[in-house]
């Protein structure tokens, strides 16, 4: 891995995972491409690779904490309040609940799938096949979501939903934003509110895999030897973008359509399936 690679992952990485075009995925085609270009066969990836991965989702997690950091006081102080006074009628603090039980159920359905998302890291074309099922899902929520009236406020049948969809976003291919977005929508959610609380609803998942993930699957001693300049490098891009990103995309999305991602996943997916199918 280059300084320019570790820029590119970053760039890729800000702009993937709160767009509903599928951050894995991208990072997945992004890596293989290299590896094609370069002839090296598409293998196992090696653990500087695993690490820069988390690090990179590092970066996004600390953008969506800066961002969404006065929402996430207010959530904390109402929660703790509703817990001191047995009085749970605060919004605020039903979020915040429906957020940790919401993580309770992506962890149920995610880690079942976990063997299965590793396996797709190394096929690329199935994972751009679900990228082309991600932009049908974003058609379909747009679509159906125009045919009832809209809400602002999130409730549990919502939020469990929401949830199952993150959790079957582990899969690469599947974007999280996206699944969980279009759910919302399917649930009555207006298009901000569904975003805001998709990203609130990312934070513990990407904090918990940040954390447990290299600790079960890496190798610490190797720390040492891994390319840390690129490494801090592809981190400090990615959270740039990620807020950036976020900023934006809340006020796009408020406006505009999500079809532009559907038309987009679709024609991401044809050709990265048909690529890496013909370079497999």
């Amino acid at each position: 891995m280059n300084l320019i690679q570790a820029i590119l992952m970053g760039i890729v990485q800000g702009l993937s995972e709160f767009l509903p075009i599928s951050s894995s995925a991208h990072l997945v085609f992004t890596s293989n491409f290299y590896k094609v270009f370069k002839g090296i066969e598409i293998a196992e990836q090696s653990s500087q690779e695993v690490f820069f991965d988390i690090m990179l989702h590092l970066g996004t997690l600390i953008a969506v904490l800066i961002f969404f950091r006065k929402d996430i006081w207010v959530i904390l102080q109402a929660m703790w309040n509703a817990l001191k006074t047995r009085n749970f009628s605060d919004l605020n603090a039903r979020v915040g609940f429906f957020i940790l039980l919401g993580t309770f159920v992506t962890v149920l359905i995610a880690y079942p799938l976990h063997e299965v998302a590793e396996a797709l890291i190394y096929l690329p074309f199935v994972v751009g096949i679900l990228l082309i099922i991600t932009g049908g899902v974003l058609f379909l929520s747009e679509y159906l979501s125009k045919k009832a009236p809209q809400k602002s406020e999130v409730d549990l049948k919502t939020a469990i939903l929401m949830s199952i969809a993150q959790g079957l976003a582990a899969l690469p291919g599947f974007s999280r934003s996206g699944l969980t977005i279009a759910t919302g929508l399917f649930c009555g959610l207006d298009r901000t509110s569904a975003a805001r609380f998709s990203f609130l609803l990312s934070i513990p998942i990407i904090l918990g895999a940040s954390m447990v993930y290299p600790i079960i699957k890496l190798d610490l001693s190797e720390l040492l030897t891994y390319n840390w300049v690129e490494i801090i490098v592809g981190t400090i891009v990615s959270g740039l973008v990620g807020y950036l990103c976020i900023k934006y995309f809340l006020k796009f999305v408020s406006n505009f359509s999500l079809n532009i991602f559907g038309i987009y996943c679709v024609i991401t997916g044809i050709f990265t399936s048909v690529f890496f199918y013909l370079n497999r």
